[in-house]
């Protein structure tokens, strides 16, 4: 009888020849296997790499995107390293008794939220509290050109607004239309107005101004925004555009920016151009609507030719005055006379380039030489906040400017008028 344990262990050659890796059919089946595995390891390794590396990328891209557009806007929206100011108790309550305005913040163009106080740039809503600011004219920049200058800019130049919407993550149609640009800005503003009324309101008319000041007197610390644009190029070269910038609350319209463009000559463009004949269609235009013209930027001639154009009185609001400092910045005194004589207002600046003495002394200085040139009732604040200026002080401390006009000897009523009253008023009379 055979045993069983040999049984169970018994196998025939061909058998134990299979179990053997030197069998020629079991090295070949490893040999296609390492052939596949290697063919595998060929494709999926490389593909692995490539994976991780797109994520790396992305990574990067996440970050970047949400770094490098503070730290552009750090570098670009500078305050003067400074001491605390020191403020006298009679002087800060004045200035807490004022109804204070601005004509000119682009705070809009960068990647912040508004209702949160800042730690970089100029404005935002807790700070404009702080500064007891009650309107803020807010307005759109929809291009840029590389290489930016004050005096001779081409219109063809790369746009440095292309790059910037793309790295702050701004709307797809935003890339390809400079409406588009102006109208996402707006809407910034009107999404906090319409969801936060008690911090922000829209003006849009004279009748919101009233309310606006019926309510601060009352306590309310809502802020007034006057929507405006910088540049009819972001007309898109089309007059219809110009109603659908109204209709998002836009009452405001600077008619250039840095260069030339279809609507006529820049104070910064390839000559004294002025109006062409669309910007004569546009200035009839803004008269139909009754929104402001601003003529910052627009060269002496196409300021010349708006006057011609138009009955009503115009804004410069961002300025200085060439007589106090001369810089191509700044349009001629004799043609400061001129708007003035239309019942026009002018901001003065708080940078180098409009008032030369980066200062809250400065500052003073030129609306000083302005009350001169043009009387009291033609000057106001033009801050350019948040245009890559560099400035002596955020809007929180305007009070030290307050301060700077009284130790200038500048009367009270005076600064009352300079402070806020006549923005006040011009809307009032011209929205």
């Amino acid at each position: 009888m055979v045993s069983p344990m040999i049984n169970a262990c018994s196998f025939t050659f061909d058998e134990l020849l299979e179990a053997s890796s030197e069998h020629p059919r079991r090295s070949r089946q490893k040999n296609y296997e390492a052939g596949q595995k290697e063919a595998y390891a060929a494709r999926v390794v490389p593909m692995k790499k490539i994976w991780l590396g797109l994520t790396l990328l992305a990574a990067v891209a996440v970050v970047a995107l949400r770094v490098l557009p503070a730290m552009l806007e750090a570098s670009m929206n500078q305050v003067l390293v400074h001491d605390a100011f020191q403020v006298k108790e009679t002087d800060l309550a004045f200035h807490n008794s004022l109804l204070i305005g601005d004509l000119h913040a682009d705070s809009t163009l960068w990647k912040r939220d508004l209702r949160e106080r800042g730690r970089r740039g100029h404005v935002d809503l807790p700070r404009l509290r702080e500064g007891n600011v009650a309107i803020q004219s807010f307005t759109f920049v929809t291009k840029t050109p590389a290489g930016m200058n004050y005096e001779n800019n081409d219109s063809d130049a790369r746009d440095n607004i292309t790059l910037l919407a793309l790295v702050q993550g701004w709307p797809r149609t935003t890339w390809g239309s400079l409406t588009e640009r102006a109208l996402f800005q707006a809407r910034k503003l009107t999404d906090i107005a319409n969801n936060f009324p008690q911090e922000l309101m829209i003006l849009r008319s004279p009748k919101d101004v009233q309310t606006l000041l019926s309510s601060r007197a009352k306590g309310a610390q809502t802020i007034g925004a006057l929507l405006g644009v910088e540049g009819a190029h972001a007309l898109d070269g089309s007059l219809a555009n110009l109603d659908r910038l109204h209709s998002s609350g836009v009452r405001m319209m600077g008619l250039h920016h840095f260069f030339d463009n279809a609507v006529g000559g820049s104070l910064h463009g390839a000559g004294n151009a002025g109006l062409s004949e669309f910007g004569r269609e546009v200035v009839r235009r803004l008269d139909e609507l009754r929104m402001i013209i601003d003529v910052a930027h627009s060269s002496e001639q196409s300021v010349r030719d708006v006057l011609e154009v138009t009955a009503r009185p115009l804004i410069v609001s961002h300025t200085g005055f060439q007589g106090q400092c001369a810089t191509p910045r700044n349009i001629s005194d004799d043609l400061m006379r001129a708007l003035a004589e239309r019942g026009s207002l002018i901001g003065v600046g708080f940078w180098d380039a409009a008032i030369c003495k980066v200062s809250a002394e400065g500052i003073a200085e030129a609306i000083a030489y302005g009350i001169e040139l043009l009387g009291v009732e033609h000057i106001a604040l033009g801050s350019d906040y948040d245009g890559s200026t560099t400035v002596p002080f955020d809007v929180s401390e305007l009070a030290v400017l307050t301060a700077a006009l009284r130790a200038r000897g500048i009367a009270d009523d005076d600064i009352r008028s300079v402070m806020g009253g006549n923005q006040a008023r011009f809307l009032r009379d011209n929205l």
